[in-house]
């Protein structure tokens, strides 16, 4: 068995049946650091030979989900390599030539059972209280009775012959020796009647081809587990290391999280999908950073990491069997902090499209004079254009009652709007050094509450109760919009007096 500290070869292996998930996007962020931290190599496969769920689009949505978080690939469809095809409806032919080697050694068998005949099985099996399993009808047939049946036209599926004697052993990396009882486990089917591989034949061959060293895959895969591990071994093949993931939970952190708990997480904002967190306002560093602690800890403190952070930090041997919960204020947490981290031109860059979604015509040069003060402010990108759309509108409209300072009348409101107006008309320009004195002298001079008079303009210049920094947003919007804004805040006060 490869060592762990060796270059691996390792292969996310997804099927195109929607968008990439939390625990594929996990499964494929630990390829990659283990790859790249190894000096090996990244190999993404499609498994798409279950044509019944394939979803057209869905193989390219994977690749833009991935590339995204930042993750790229050595081999793949996309980008050949040395072992491909990379697709598994590509490799049908493969499989055959396997499943028919599998035959010849006496490791798997030709079963001609019909569906009908296998449901009637199963129902007395069960009203027998014995778990549903394949009765072995042909198990024992002849070959001449298998050739005279394939060559009548019956329909046939392949099926691995399980051993009925002894146990297997398979080491887990995170679980360690799992054991099962042979009589336990079924002649499971290797290729369907239509000629297709099931996953178990399939990977199997593949990561031999293609000289997997380690298979990191979801823990639902466990029960097959000991199956894999005697393909391989009927082969002669030297196994992979194996190493299943944690389960992920919901957020309450009872039961399993899965695809079906999309609808509640929607409602709250929340999504298990990459390609609709990005839409949500999350940044990939962020989900990155979340998606790895989610089963993997460097030490009992550092929480920040960025992709090159992993990518150094990373070892197998610091992965966590436990399930963990899905916690979606961690990610918030994460995405603030990341999005804190960026280089302004680059937020500027990044919140752009969310405005842009709003129909709001949010210019570069703008853009980047906002990225600086909203920074601090943001939790999710998705959050720019409810506090900063105010700097692209030629006018802002609050509600005349907004414009009433808690603690004084309309006419004592209205009568410090055109205080705030008369400075701000003779100021040279709204730079927070030339704006931001005279203000607070009016504070001074006025017996009011700095809170008074600066809520009075914010809402007044901005629309908004919260906003970034008042004094760098004046100097932004400009003063003839400024003055606009106020003189307008004066109007409607006045005409409530």
């Amino acid at each position: 068995m490869a060592s762990s500290s060796q270059p691996a070869r390792v292969r996310f292996a997804p099927s195109p049946t929607g968008y990439l998930h939390l625990g594929g996007a996990r499964t494929a962020l630990y390829d990659y650091l283990l790859a790249r931290k190894t000096g090996g190599q990244f190999i993404l496969r499609i498994e798409d030979t279950d044509r019944k769920r394939f979803v057209p689009g869905a193989e390219q949505e994977i690749f833009n989900s991935l590339r995204w978080m930042g993750i790229d690939w050595d081999e793949g469809p996309d980008v050949g390599g040395s072992y491909g095809p990379y697709r598994q409806s590509e490799r049908k032919e493969i499989y055959q030539k396997y499943a028919q080697e599998l035959i010849a050694r006496g490791h798997a068998f030709v079963c001609f059972c019909s569906p009908e005949r296998l449901d009637k099985v199963r129902t007395e099996q069960q009203k027998r209280k014995e778990p549903p399993h394949y009765d072995g009808t042909c198990r024992y047939l002849t070959a001449e009775e298998v050739q005279a049946r394939i060559d009548a036209g019956e329909r046939y599926v392949v099926r691995f012959k399980t051993p009925k004697e002894g146990h297997t052993s398979v080491i887990d990396l995170l679980r360690g020796e799992i054991t099962v009882e042979n009589r336990t486990m079924d002649d499971y089917i290797l290729v369907k009647s239509d000629g297709w591989a099931l996953y178990h034949l399939a990977a199997a061959v593949d990561d031999h081809l293609m000289k997997i060293t380690h298979v990191i895959r979801s823990a639902e895969w466990l029960p097959t587990l000991p199956l894999h591990s005697m393909i391989h071994g009927a082969f002669g093949w030297e196994e992979p290391i194996w190493v299943h993931l944690s389960l992920f939970l919901k957020p309450s952190g009872k039961g399993k999280m899965s695809k079906r708990d999309k609808a509640e997480l929607v409602k709250d904002g929340y999504s298990i999908f990459v390609k609709e967190l990005e839409g949500l306002g999350y940044v990939p560093e962020a989900v990155v950073n979340w998606a790895a602690l989610m089963g993997w800890s460097y030490d009992d403190h550092t929480e920040f990491f960025t992709l090159p952070d992993l990518v150094e930090k990373f070892s197998l041997e610091k992965l966590n069997a436990s399930p963990a919960a899905i916690n979606f204020t961690k990610l918030d947490h994460f995405n603030g902090l990341h999005i804190r981290a960026l280089p302004v031109d680059e937020l500027a860059r990044r919140i752009k499209p969310y405005f842009s979604e709003r129909g709001i015509a949010a210019d570069d040069d703008t853009l980047l004079k906002i990225a600086p003060i909203v920074q601090e402010r943001l939790q999710g990108l998705d959050d720019a254009p409810e506090l900063a759309g105010f700097f692209f509108q030629p006018d802002v409209n609050p509600e005349a009652e907004e414009l009433v300072i808690k603690g004084l009348t309309p006419a004592a409101s209205a009568e410090l709007a055109r205080q705030i107006l008369v400075i701000l008309e003779g100021l040279p320009d709204l730079k927070p050094e030339t704006a931001e004195p005279p203000m607070r002298e009016l504070v001074e001079t006025s017996g009011l509450k700095a809170g008074q008079v600066f809520g009075l303009m914010r809402i007044a210049i901005t629309g908004q109760k919260v906003s970034p920094p008042l004094f760098e947003s004046m100097e932004i919007i400009g003063k003839e919009k400024v003055v606009a804004r106020m003189l307008r805040a004066v109007e409607m006060l006045t005409s409530m007096e």
